[in-house]
């Protein structure tokens, strides 16, 4: 699999720019590329649940309570991007996140979550290309200063990008949509 720097190579080479040895040397593409690797990464895998980085796990109910709105409040995975659901039921079970905090009422919560994944072993091949090219088209006007290029770019990531949502998509089963009283009063 990709390392972070073949990543960052292959938006180098989509710009037309020279490889890096190391997202650590002393030259202008290593130091960008550095500088927006981890960002576009967290940004790719919190649009959509990846399936190489959902988790579940039972929050830890924390001691202490929040100042008003909510009894309890649950600590959330330090690795956490996005909670996806809940074993709560809505609407009678609320909760919110704030911060790193889930405010709820209930005593007892469970989670699926996007995680933030650093090992590059663990991306989907997908995963790769639509990551590749988001660094590619964040980093190409710093680089290349060149606007057609950054607009082409633009417009490409988008396509991989959906196109990397759709195929991880497909694995699995759906997400089932509960109904309500709200949505059943509209039939």
């Amino acid at each position: 699999m990709a390392s972070e720097v073949d990543i960052c190579n292959l938006a180098l080479n989509k710009i037309g720019q020279n490889t890096i040895i190391s997202l650590t040397e002393d030259s202008k593409a290593a130091r960008i590329c550095n500088l927006f690797y981890a960002d576009t990464r967290d940004s790719l895998l919190r649009q959509h649940p990846w399936n190489f980085a959902v988790k579940r796990v039972e929050l830890a109910k924390l001691t202490t309570t929040p100042v008003f709105g909510f009894d309890n409040e649950f600590q959330l995975p330090s690795d956490c991007l996005r909670v996806m659901y809940t074993n709560l039921k809505f609407p009678q079970d609320k909760f919110r996140i704030e911060g790193k905090k889930l405010l709820a009422d209930s005593d007892s919560i469970k989670i699926e979550y996007i995680s933030r994944v650093e090992d590059t072993t663990q991306f989907d091949a997908l995963f790769v290309d639509a990551l590749w090219m988001s660094i590619a088209s964040r980093i190409a006007y710093n680089i290349s200063d060149n606007n057609t290029l950054v607009s082409f770019l633009d417009n490409k990531v988008k396509e991989v990008i959906r196109h990397a949502k759709s195929i991880d998509g497909q694995e699995g089963i759906p997400y089932p949509i509960d109904a309500d009283d709200w949505l059943n009063s509209r039939l």
